[in-house]
């Protein structure tokens, strides 16, 4: 008897820790910017703890567009770092977060997402599919293109210049999250 409750006990503790490895596995987290950010989590519940992406999401929250990453999505962010917007000639941020250039803040802003979610793998389906090169439509309209060299992933904007992925494939509820090395811009 003693045995059979040995055993009963060691497959309920065995079917806990089952459970707890499965409910681990999909809430697996990527650090950014010193947060762990959360597959279970929104965009923005996740970008308001990295410390590496104040200055976007001061930039999303002046151009009005909180809830609409928030929403349901699902979304591809190709989201910048502080050293990103930092490389920006000087006082562009600041003139950008003005109320008179809402529009171009949302234009940019929205320059960096695409509609659907697309992982890292996904993007690089479409580039080999592509020859090389894969072009993203964004949700601002314009296009992005996409290729690689060796393993990095990387975009080039609308005027010739490129960014890098730094951080590929940060899962959200609501889409997921490719941190980028610079502002991409829409041909002006």
């Amino acid at each position: 008897m003693k045995t059979k409750n040995l055993m009963s006990a060691f497959v309920l503790a065995c079917s806990l820790f089952a459970s707890t490895m499965t409910f681990a596995q999909k809430e697996k987290t990527v650090n950014v910017g010193g947060a762990p950010m959360y597959p279970s989590k929104n965009i923005i519940e996740n970008a308001v703890n990295s410390k590496d992406h104040t200055t976007l999401v001061a930039a999303v929250k002046a151009a009005g567009l909180v809830e609409t990453l928030q929403g349901k999505g699902p979304f591809t962010v190709f989201a910048p770092t502080n050293a990103a917007f930092d490389k920006l000639p000087k006082g562009t941020v600041e003139t950008l977060l003005k109320p008179e250039n809402l529009k171009t803040l949302q234009t940019i802003l929205t320059y960096h997402v695409v509609a659907g979610k697309m992982n890292s793998s996904d993007i690089a389906k479409a580039i080999k599919a592509g020859n090389g090169k894969a072009t993203l439509k964004t949700v601002s309209g314009g296009t992005l293109s996409a290729w690689m060299k060796g393993n990095d992933l990387y975009l080039t904007d609308e005027n010739g210049n490129s960014s890098k992925v730094t951080i590929a494939d940060v899962n959200q509820s609501n889409g997921v999250i490719h941190v980028v090395d610079s502002v991409v811009t829409p041909k002006s």
